[in-house]
């Protein structure tokens, strides 16, 4: 599936030789990945070329001569979607060219040099475990090093993600974004510029059946248990007077298997907590707490009058979903690490026959745009156990799993939406629109 990959904006610079060109700032989830300008992309696209030959997508042209705004403005928008599009093939994500290339220009960027360092990476306790690494060292390598120090076997490490998570003043625990299997965490950590900001381990599936497979191993238990508790200490699972007593009955015995079950009957079990945010349903304005798993968005909505009314999103009625993203660009010229954003997601969903939109205000709009992609990653995945007739391609737990597929119950679209004007520079607010990204 597609990457939330977007150039907001680009620079002119001067080179040694007195030179123009043009330095496109790389944004992944909403946060600086790399600087990079065109001849590099170039130079990458042309290595690809050499080992996928035309798989590729197509690459914006040379220019010999001067470029008008006109065309600036196309070959930036080209190159988002070139991002996009080459980080949908799962073989490419996987080759040394695509990895050694995103590795160097991250390193390049935040100007971080090769060499070895100390990284803490929170697990779901608030615990955390020491690890030796390189500057350089991807998320996937680092992700792997941890579980097997935990003693995970090898096989399930791909039912687990590394993240970026807040620790917010009243002591609750944010996710800020999933790390990509070829981010750095130390260079992301170094740069994220999010206060209180580390690096944590969680499981990554939002389907809670999906425990089942982990249950005969040790670690990947204590691993389920640690995160089962905290989400019920912090409100994310909320069970019932009745089940709270059960639950804490088998913490004092230890029994983690016998709490793990009982947890899959919670409300909101195995489910990603958003921080509060806004939405326009039932009408504009409205504060909402989100809780996405389970094949479905649930939505604790808070009325105007301060009455609250619960409302569920199934994602098999969800026909496509969009990102839009407005805020300000402070310091083009500087080293910006995140946009000072407002985000919204909308989704179209069939209601009694009819599709609407539904838009929710969030700042955490891309990690919920990586949660449905999820869900409806682990649903292909399932379909296409039932079915032998099918053959789908997902990349997921650590590697590409072919199945195979004629027919889909659901065709996943999502995206960004159009751009709607150029980007300002200094320190007025304008507006990002999105960029377009088809049939993920």
């Amino acid at each position: 599936m597609k990457m939330h990959f977007c150039i907001p904006v680009s620079q002119q610079r001067s080179d040694s030789l007195g030179g123009r060109y043009v330095l496109y700032s790389v944004y992944l989830d909403g946060f600086l990945f790399c600087k990079v300008r065109y001849s590099q992309l170039h130079r990458w696209n042309e290595q690809l070329r050499r080992v996928f030959g035309n798989c590729l997508p197509p690459f914006p042209p040379k220019y010999y001569l001067a470029m008008t705004p006109s065309m600036a403005e196309e070959r930036r928008d080209q190159l988002e979607r070139y991002l996009q599009n080459v980080t949908a093939d799962p073989n490419m994500l996987r080759s040394d060219v695509f990895i050694e290339f995103l590795k160097r220009v991250q390193l390049n960027t935040f100007d971080v040099a090769t060499e070895k360092a100390a990284l803490d990476i929170f697990l779901p306790n608030g615990r955390s475990i020491k690890v030796e690494i390189l500057t350089s060292d991807m998320a996937e390598r680092i992700l792997e090093v941890v579980l097997h120090k935990f003693g995970l076997r090898q096989e399930l490490v791909g039912y687990f993600g590394l993240f970026l998570i807040r620790f917010c003043k009243e002591g609750k625990l944010s996710v800020v974004k999933k790390l990509a299997d070829f981010e750095l965490p130390y260079v992301c950590l170094c740069n994220a510029e999010v206060e209180n900001c580390k690096v944590g381990l969680r499981k990554w599936y939002m389907d809670p059946a999906l425990d089942s497979v982990l249950m005969d191993c040790r670690a990947a238990v204590d691993l389920l248990y640690m995160q089962a508790v905290q989400d019920i200490e912090e409100g994310c699972a909320k069970p019932t007077q009745a089940q709270r007593q059960e639950l804490e009955a088998f913490q004092k015995e230890n029994n983690q298997i016998k709490f793990l079950e009982l947890s899959q009957e919670v409300r909101h079990y195995g489910c990603m907590q958003l921080d509060p945010c806004t939405c326009d349903y039932p009408e504009p304005g409205c504060r909402a707490l989100l809780s996405v798993g389970n094949h479905e968005i649930s939505c604790c909505i808070t009325l105007p009058d301060n009455q609250t009314q619960d409302v569920t999103f199934q994602m098999s009625r969800v026909k496509c979903w969009q990102v839009t993203f407005l805020g300000a660009l402070l310091d083009t010229d500087g080293p910006q690490r995140i946009l000072n954003q407002n985000l919204e997601l909308r989704f179209q969903y069939s209601e009694e026959s009819r599709w609407q939109w539904f838009v929710i205000y969030t700042k955490q709009a891309f990690l919920l745009s990586s949660c449905l992609k999820k869900m409806i990653s682990e649903k292909m995945v399932k379909l296409a156990a039932e079915s032998p007739e099918m053959q789908i391609e997902v990349l997921d737990q650590g590697k590409s799993q072919k199945y195979h597929v004629q027919q889909s119950q659901q065709k996943d679209y999502s995206g960004f939406l159009p751009r709607k004007r150029k980007i300002k520079r200094a320190e007025s607010d304008c507006v990002f629109g999105t960029i377009k990204e088809e049939d993920l």
